[in-house]
């Protein structure tokens, strides 16, 4: 580690000497917030700043709360874009939220002064008890990080651990680790963004789930998004997990600076291989945490075990199950808690979620499918679609795509402000497959979006919403754009009764 990234020597823990370190807190979202708040408790003198904005003395949001709460706490509290420019003359360290990008004019200046600039994951990772802290299990990947953390926890419940999911997902980072309750383990989902600044974490167990292009503007190249996701590895003590079927994430296994003795187990749709966990057949095999691992394997569940709704789990929802277990059993677990833990789970809203079968024609929401390689993975699902796809490409490139899986396309319905990008995709892969162009953006864009899927599709068909594409354009995330397209969905169908 380079000694540029420690503003004092032995801040390595919560009752490490924080008191009178000067750090400046770069964001006042529920991630700065709650640095901002554990720095002060431990005696840092502390200075926020954030763009937006002092909000009127009578406004009680929650800007205005977290300003009101951090001015108690005797924090220096700075606001409006003038005080993003440039950093106070005096400071020792730089904690920066997940959305300034290094590029930010006042984290490049921190960088050239040599003051130190951390994340609140790595600040987070410090802030943990010297005695007793929880285990951090740890996961990334382009698509399916959430599910896959989700999945880990409840495994881990069912086993009879106390765990929690945090980060991304669930409770934020710091407050899970300032919790007094005494958690076995800690299931942190990572993003690239927070991986960008991490350089101390030592998790139990790390996965990352796959790696397709995506946040190039924040990071500035695709290489940098890659190196960015291998962060995750660096100092895993029991078990790199990594996709047998991507091979840069097993790259990244081979590179990564781990404790001894950590093992690299792969997980794949296949039959596993020795140190790997697989499919045989119907059934989750495990073939890296048995001790008669050359001639033998553990049952971790079937298929069935995954099934929600009336169609078979997805390809890609069977990955991340496999990566869920690969974790908890790196963290202890026996083989019927995977099994009792995959059997219970329920994904969130918005991901491969079947909204209603009627006339043998299926309606699913994959709205959470916010880039091409998330809605590659949807489509691999089901032998027929009708697909509804676009909104914001964020200069994504959808060819590939379209080319791997245009054999499975019975039509299109496009919509949104990048949806000729994909229209010229698939006049250029899939000149035969019908396409409905909606160059609406009112209320009731979702009905003419799913009459004319209606009208294309036939018995056996899967109608898809599954964008390969952001939802800023036209909705206030992608969780209204699905309960956008469900509610036009009922709709139809209470119409053609």
């Amino acid at each position: 580690m380079s000694t540029s990234y420690e503003p004092r020597a032995g801040l390595t823990c919560r009752e490490a000497d924080w008191s009178g370190l000067r750090v400046l807190v770069a964001g006042l979202g529920v991630s700065g917030f709650a640095a901002a708040d554990a720095l002060l408790e431990q005696g840092a003198t502390v200075i926020v700043v954030d763009a937006a904005e002092a909000p009127a003395a009578d406004d009680e949001g929650p800007l205005a709360g977290r300003i009101k709460i951090l001015e108690i706490l005797d924090a220096d509290v700075r606001m409006g874009p003038e005080q993003v420019r440039s950093l106070p003359s005096e400071i020792d360290l730089v904690v920066t939220s997940p959305g300034w990008r290094p590029d930010h004019p006042l984290l490049v200046e921190a960088a050239d002064r040599g003051i130190p600039v951390w994340g609140e994951v790595e600040l987070a990772w410090r802030m943990r008890p010297r005695v007793g802290a929880a285990p951090w299990v740890t996961v990334t990947g382009t698509n399916g990080k959430t599910t896959t953390v989700q999945m880990t926890v409840d495994i881990l419940r069912a086993a009879g651990k106390r765990a929690i999911a945090a980060g991304n997902v669930g409770t934020p980072i710091m407050e899970a680790v300032l919790d007094p309750t005494a958690y076995d383990v800690i299931v942190v989902e990572l993003s690239s963004f927070q991986l960008h600044w991490q350089r101390s974490l030592s998790p139990l167990a790390a996965a990352c789930l796959n790696v397709a292009p995506d946040h190039v503007d924040w990071h500035g190249s695709f290489e940098e998004y890659v190196r960015a996701k291998a962060r995750i590895y660096e100092n895993t003590q029991i078990a790199c997990i990594y996709n047998v079927d991507d091979s840069r994430t097993e790259q990244m296994v081979q590179d990564a600076d781990v404790v001894e003795g950590c093992r690299a187990i792969g997980f794949t749709l296949g039959v596993p291989g020795l140190s790997m966990v697989g499919l045989v057949d119907d059934v989750l095999a495990d073939r890296a945490f048995v001790e008669e691992r050359r001639t033998s394997a553990a049952e971790l569940g079937t298929l069935a075990d995954l099934q929600v709704g009336t169609q078979a789990p997805a390809p890609h929802y069977v990955a991340n199950a496999l990566a869920a277990a690969a974790l908890a059993r790196a963290a202890g677990v026996p083989a019927v808690a995977v099994r009792d833990g995959l059997r219970g789970f329920r994904p969130d809203a918005h991901r491969i979620a079947e909204v209603a079968t009627a006339e043998g024609v299926t309606w699913v929401d994959d709205s959470k499918a916010t880039n091409p390689h998330a809605a590659a993975a949807s489509l691999a699902a089901y032998p027929s679609v009708v697909w509804v796809a676009g909104g914001q490409l964020k200069g994504a490139d959808v060819d590939d795509l379209v080319r791997r899986r245009a054999d499975r396309l019975r039509g299109v319905v496009l919509m949104g402000v990048d949806r000729d990008q994909i229209a010229t995709a698939l006049a250029r892969h899939a000149p035969d497959v019908p396409i409905v162009d909606i160059d609406s953006t009112d209320n009731d864009v979702m009905d003419l979006v799913v009459q004319a899927a209606a009208e294309m599709a036939q018995p056996g068909d899967v109608v898809l919403l599954a964008p390969a594409a952001a939802s800023l354009d036209m909705f206030a995330h992608y969780g209204v754009r699905g309960d956008a397209f469900a509610a036009a969905v009922r709709r139809h169908l209470e119409r053609s009764c």
